[in-house]
């Protein structure tokens, strides 16, 4: 007899439901400020975050007209990480109607899951300090697995992890690295434009667009109908 396993629905964190880019940008202006560069503003370095710490650094470093040697970005991404995980909620917050949006879901049956690239211990600490870690059944980082997104083995292995049905599977995400994963996994995805892209979210492909979290639950349901039927 096949075990029942419950539809799902896995989330990207940065960007997706939580607004961590006041945080990410403080982190990286003390690393700029150890090497003598001015700070940047936070609306100039928004899209700068959704590659990881040692992508956001050479962008900073690219913004003031200089290069990281490779031995030297490894020295300041030490520096960011240990920084930020002392401050990593500072100025973070859930967006608007996260925390109703993971209750109707959980409410209709679902699993909730985390995949991020954000390493483990980093997501796992915000996840607590926002008050929404026990929604999740996995939260699963760039470090958590052999894969990190866009491979989509990260996503698959996060479902597995959550206990989830990759045939009733959705993931939410901001950025072309959720699209691309959810894509490579035969997975729906719903996208939402309020994250870290240099791109609009509705030139990348994802099945649906939503505006806000009080969306997300009818978009949900939309795509797992649509794909029962296929």
């Amino acid at each position: 007899m096949v075990p029942f396993l419950p539809p799902i629905a896995v989330f990207d964190l940065d960007g997706t439901l939580a607004d961590t880019a006041g945080d990410l940008i403080a982190t990286l202006n003390v690393v700029l400020a150890r090497e003598g560069l001015a700070p940047l503003p936070l609306e100039k370095a928004r899209d700068m975050i959704g590659a990881g710490a040692r992508a956001l650094i050479e962008r900073g470093f690219a913004a003031a007209g200089r290069e990281v040697p490779p031995e030297r970005l490894e020295e300041l991404f030490s520096l960011f990480m240990v920084h930020y995980g002392e401050n990593i909620r500072v100025r973070t917050e859930l967006f608007p109607g996260v925390k109703r949006a993971l209750l109707d879901l959980e409410k209709a049956g679902f699993v909730l899951a985390i995949c991020t690239n954000k390493v483990e211990e980093h997501s796992v600490k915000l996840v607590e300090a926002l008050g929404v870690s026990r929604r999740f059944a996995a939260n699963c980082g760039r470090d958590t697995f052999p894969f990190f997104k866009p491979d989509p083995r990260h996503l698959l292995m996060t479902i597995e992890r959550a206990g989830g049905d990759p045939r009733q599977a959705v993931m939410i995400g901001d950025s072309k690295t959720d699209i691309e994963t959810a894509k490579a996994a035969n997975i729906p995805s719903i996208a939402v434009p309020f994250g870290y892209t240099d791109v609009p979210v509705e030139k990348l492909g994802p099945d649906i667009v939503i505006d806000h979290f009080d969306d997300l639950f009818c978009a949900t349901m939309s795509l797992l109908k649509k794909r029962a039927a296929a």
